[in-house]
């Protein structure tokens, strides 16, 4: 399937597939008649950066952890590593959002004794 199929058929922004051949991950991935050739495996790949990008990785960090999945099984340690330091990042953002909800939620309780009294 070319890049164009593959971007329609699995809704994966182009930007996306052409950062992922760049970075030269595409094993599987043929040229042929000028347009690059996705197989399943590269779909899967394909599906784990979207899911990556998602949860927060940024460019860098996608790559480098799917370089690491490529290398096998003894790089599990340091993808936990990144998982942990981008979930923890998603807490802290989360609870930073948490506090400005108290925070509004205040500002409205009193705003809306000040309505009820006059």
């Amino acid at each position: 399937m070319t890049m164009n199929e593959a971007s329609e058929r699995y809704k994966i922004p182009l930007e996306i597939l052409k950062e992922y051949e760049s970075w030269g991950l595409c094993g599987a991935v043929k040229k042929a008649m000028g347009a690059w050739q996705y197989d399943d495996q590269d779909i899967e790949r394909l599906s784990m950066i979207m899911t990556l990008n998602d949860m927060g990785f940024d460019s860098n960090e996608v790559e480098t952890y799917m370089r690491l999945t490529l290398e096998g099984d003894h790089t599990e340690s340091a993808r936990l590593a990144m998982l942990n330091r981008i979930r923890g990042k998603t807490l802290d953002e989360i609870h930073f959002k948490e506090k400005q909800i108290v925070n509004m939620d205040y500002l409205r309780h009193e705003i809306q004794k000040r309505i009820e009294k006059s």
